[in-house]
Formats: C-alpha cells, structure tokens, sequence
C-alpha cells in the first residue's frame, strides 16, 4: 500500500480484518453444521435397536467419519483460498503450483493413490466397518478406524496395527451381519454324553431367556456331535 496515508491502511486493515474474521467464522460455522447433519444421520438411520440396527449404526458411522473428514478438508482449503484473496493475494499462481505439484505427487505415489482408491472400495463395498471383528493379512482384531488410506485394527492384547488398504490381500469380517460362538466342550470318556448334551442345552435355553443376553442371540444352540 505504498502511497496510501497511515488513515487508509489502517480502514483497509480494519475492512479486511473484518472480512476475514467473517470468513473465518463461516468456515468454523459450516464445518461444525455439516458434522452435526452427519450426525444426525447416523442417530436416524438406527431405526431399531435389534441386529438390524446394529448394523446399520456400523454402517453409518464408518461412512459419517471419512465423509466429515474429507467435508472438513475441502471447507477448510475453500476458506484459505478466499482469505487469500481478501487479503490480495493472486490465488492464480497458487492454484498452478497446486496443479503442478499435484500432478508430481500422482506419478511419484501411486502408492498413495492405491491405498485411497482400495479405502474407497472397502468403505463403498460394506466389507468392513467401524465396530467389527476381522481378519486382515492374518490379523485379527476390533476395527477402530476405517481410512482412505488405512485401516486401524486393535487386537485381544491391546495392541493396534494400523494397515494400508493398499496392502490388503485377504479380509475376512468375523461379525458381519451374524456370527457363531463356537464353544468345544472336552468331558470324560465315562461321561454320560447325552446328559451333557442335556445340560449345555438347558443353559442355553437360560441365555436365550435372560433379558440382557437374550436379545443378542438370533438361533439356538446347536449341537454339531461328539
């Protein structure tokens, strides 16, 4: 602002401090109503609070956290970009450069780009979600975190592995939907086999009719043979 008196510089400071304030604001603001529509999508969209529903919570977390964070990156680059223009700033160049340097980053990671387009397939294809218990690459373990580009398991012990999706070549989901409690009962060889077959079932038929276990199992116990 050469040229321009002490009083002008300082109306300009003060318009464009406003504006940016403004921006700032409004960034801040959309972000915030764009996560709590999210939100509320995934409380409406658990209709029920049987298996089904479940389910669908599953679901719609998994697909609400990667859809607030991408919302959240693009508001955010959207606000500095015009920031920078408030402040008179040519954006022109920095779009170029972007251009350019996205275009180095695509043939320099294509690992990057493997991992992201792979998360894109797992998320869109239901594989997997938030809350399950799979087997990725022979790991097996709760899924915490379902990323474009990894996916974050926690095993019995604790211990967190975080996985490319790049990288995975086998996923098997443990708690899709169903699963089945496979429980292998060892008895002696004097027992009397029917009267245990007997028992397990009447302990069964007890979880079945427990209010807190009941509504989580969706079959009876079925004995596969001795």
């Amino acid at each position: 602002r050469v040229g321009l008196s002490d009083e002008d510089v300082a109306q300009w400071a003060v318009r464009t401090g406003i504006r940016v304030a403004m921006l700032i604001l409004l960034a801040f603001a959309t972000n915030r109503f764009a996560a709590s529509l999210i939100r509320r999508f995934e409380r409406e969209v658990v209709a029920t609070g049987d298996a089904q529903g479940f389910e669908r919570r599953k679901r719609a977390q998994t697909l609400g956290a990667t859809f607030r964070r991408f919302l959240s990156a693009l508001i955010w680059s959207t606000a500095g970009l015009v920031i920078l223009r408030e402040l008179d700033v040519d954006i022109t160049p920095v779009l170029t450069g972007a251009g350019i340097i996205g275009l180095a980053v695509g043939f320099g990671a294509q690992t990057l780009v493997k991992d992201i387009i792979s998360g894109i397939f797992v998320i869109a294809e239901d594989q997997v979600r938030v809350g399950d218990v799979a087997i990725v690459n022979g790991i097996e373990g709760a899924v915490e975190e379902i990323n474009l580009r990894t996916i974050v398991l926690r095993n019995i012990e604790g211990v967190v592995f975080t996985i490319s999706n790049g990288d995975i070549r086998t996923l098997a989901n443990r708690s899709k939907d169903f699963a089945y409690y496979v429980i292998t009962l060892g008895i002696d060889y004097d027992d009397d086999s029917d009267g245990v077959v007997e028992a397990v079932k009447e302990a069964a038929a007890e979880l079945e009719s427990d209010p807190a276990f009941g509504p989580h199992i969706l079959a009876p116990l079925e004995v596969f043979g001795m």
